[in-house]
Formats: C-alpha cells, structure tokens, sequence
C-alpha cells in the first residue's frame, strides 16, 4: 500500500471504532475519563496552566496562518493534482481528528451525568413551575442581598483575574459533596480571541488540545462567574453541554461568593422562563411581575451586548456547532445547552436551592 493512502484509511478506522465506543460507556468512563484523561489533562494544565496568556489562541493564530497560505500555495494547482492535495488534506484531518478525540473528545462517549448521579430525566410542567417559581424567589434572595434595593441591577467589581481565583472556592466546596467534580491544577485564561467569540456567538470555550478554558472577557461581567465554571466543568472531562451547564450552576451555587451564585440563579432562570413561556404563555405572564426589576435589568443587559454584535457570522457559526455536537454524540445540537434544565428540576425535586 502506498504511504500516502495510509492516513486516510486511518480516518475512517477512527470513525468506525468511535461507532463501537457508542455501546461501551463504562468502558470510556473508566479507562479514559476516569484514567489517561485525569493524567493528559493534568499534564497540560501543568504545563500550560501557569502561562499568563493563551498558548492555544496563540497555537490557532499560527495554525489559521499556516493554512491560509498552504491554501495560497497550492491555488495554481488544486484542479491539475486534485486527488493528491485531497489526500493531503484527508491525511492532515486524520491526523487531527486522532489528537483531538485522545486529548479530549472521547469524554462525548462516556457515562451520561443523568446515569452517574441517579436523576431521572423528564419532568412534568407543574414540575417546572414550580421549580421556576422556587428560582425567582432565590434569584431575588441573592440579588436584594447584593444591592439592597430590588430595583437596582447587579454590577460584578471584581477583576476578570480575581473571579478566575475565586472560582476555585465553589468546586472546593462542591467536590465536597461529589468527588468526582473535584477541579486541580488551574489553567483559565481570557481568549485572545474575544472578540472574534462575541461575533460567533460564543462566550467561551475550551481547547481540547491544550486544556485551557478560554473566556470572552468581552461578556458583562455579572454572568462571567457562571461561564468560567461552564468551561472548567469541560476541563474535568465533561463534554456534554447541557452537563456543563449544570455542573457550573452547582459551582456557582456552592461558592461563598454572592456575585458567583447571582450569576448562576439568573442563567437559570433565563432558560427556565424560556421553557415556561414555550409551555404556557400565561404562567409566564404572571411570573413576570415576582422578578426584582434589577434582575430584568440585568437581563437586559446581557440582551443589548449581544445585540450589537448580531450578524451573519454568529448565526453561521451556531449552525456548524450544532451539526458538530449533534455528531458527537448531542443529538439536541445547540438546544442541549438549555437541556440542563431537565437536570435542575429532577435534581432539585423535594430539596431546597443551595
């Protein structure tokens, strides 16, 4: 066999074991999630961790050069030598699609945190009523005790730096409870690529290739705690989004810190207030007016930052996340970021918020 065709057929060998690995959960969880992840993992935060920067922007800056001018390059022959650039194109691919799936991305095919954590996985509307009713009244707790005026929006004063070291207090005190959220070995960075993110649509993200988890600094700063935690969950080997989101609620939630449990409270109540509005247009009409108006502020905010940077790129974007989680295993797409609701309510059931 000709060297050339060597990494391509690896390709679709890589695709059709992760076809298998769909049936072998267990397996994933614990020779992999629970095993060479926790060491790759750790080892890059090592690394890596410390580094005030972002090496992975950084390694993606050079890779968009590389590529541009190897694009460039080859411009002039692309119709004459087609199979063979497709080849190198096929091989290249392969070769990041293996890296990426050992570094990271065999956590998509591990135990479901639905499993893990024995919750059940429907819930009734009354369900989730009640459950958003329970979280207006907290979310206002929360808020009022921050301002001391329900009329007054919440502004975060700590440095992007300071929430960043802050955050830790919330896994600490989570790991308490469930051990295999514990979170070692920090390595969180504000991208270099903010705002780019914010045009995409995206408030962060983590590099599967360096362990970093990367934030748009560019966010208001009332609900980066609650992104931060978001990334770090994907950092302890969580790939699925609607677990993330949840697993970063409880960080939030479980941190001293009253800014780092606003930020939590009122994410959620924002995907819950858009479930409830889906279900029953009145329930949520008569919700509405229970909401301290420093919250709506707050949720105005974050609807006018994003506002201006609505374009065509974020909604393409979105598009192509979506094809690709629904391709790792996250059959919802985009809307598993809201799925996490599901996860709330049923954990939540007959216990208090906190």
């Amino acid at each position: 066999m000709k060297r050339k065709y060597i990494l391509p057929l690896f390709l679709l060998f890589q695709i059709i074991i992760l076809k298998i690995l769909v049936f072998f959960p267990e397996m994933v969880e614990r020779f992999y999630s629970n095993g060479l992840y926790v060491f790759t993992s750790r080892l890059e935060r090592t690394i890596l961790g410390w580094i005030p920067l972002s090496f992975g922007d950084i390694m993606y800056g050079f890779l968009i050069v590389y590529l541009l001018f190897s694009i460039w390059k080859i411009r002039k022959t692309w119709r004459k030598q087609w199979k063979g650039n497709l080849l190198k194109v096929l091989s290249g691919f392969s070769i990041f699609y293996f890296i990426f799936h050992l570094l990271w991305a065999l956590n998509y095919y591990r135990i479901p945190l639905f499993e893990k954590m024995n919750i059940q996985r429907e819930y009734s509307n009354e369900d989730l009523y009640v459950f958003t009713e329970k979280l207006i009244a907290k979310t206002n707790e929360v808020q009022l005790a921050i301002t001391h005026n329900k009329n007054q929006k919440v502004s975060n004063p700590y440095s992007h730096d300071s929430i960043f070291k802050i955050t830790q207090n919330g896994y600490d005190n989570l790991a308490k409870q469930y051990p295999f959220f514990r979170y070692e070995i920090p390595s969180r960075k504000k991208s270099l690529f903010s705002l780019p993110l914010t045009y995409m649509g995206f408030g962060g993200y983590l590099n599967p290739f360096t362990n970093e988890s990367q934030v748009n600094y560019k966010l208001p700063m009332y609900s980066f705690p609650n992104v931060i935690c978001h990334e770090m969950a994907h950092q302890i080997g969580f790939a699925s989004e609607s677990e993330c989101n949840f697993i970063g609620f409880m960080a939030c939630i479980k941190n001293d810190d009253l800014y780092f449990q606003y930020a939590a409270y009122t994410v959620a109540l924002r995907y819950c207030l858009e479930n409830v509005i889906m279900k029953d247009e009145e329930k949520f009409k008569a919700f509405s007016p229970t909401i301290n108006p420093g919250i709506i502020e707050n949720f105005k905010e974050t609807e006018l930052f994003w506002e201006q940077y609505d374009t065509f790129i974020d909604k393409g974007f979105h598009a192509f996340y979506d094809q690709f989680l629904k391709a790792n295993q996250q059959k919802d797409g985009l809307e598993s970021y809201s799925k996490f609701v599901d996860l709330l309510i049923n954990y939540y059931k007959g216990k208090e918020l906190k």
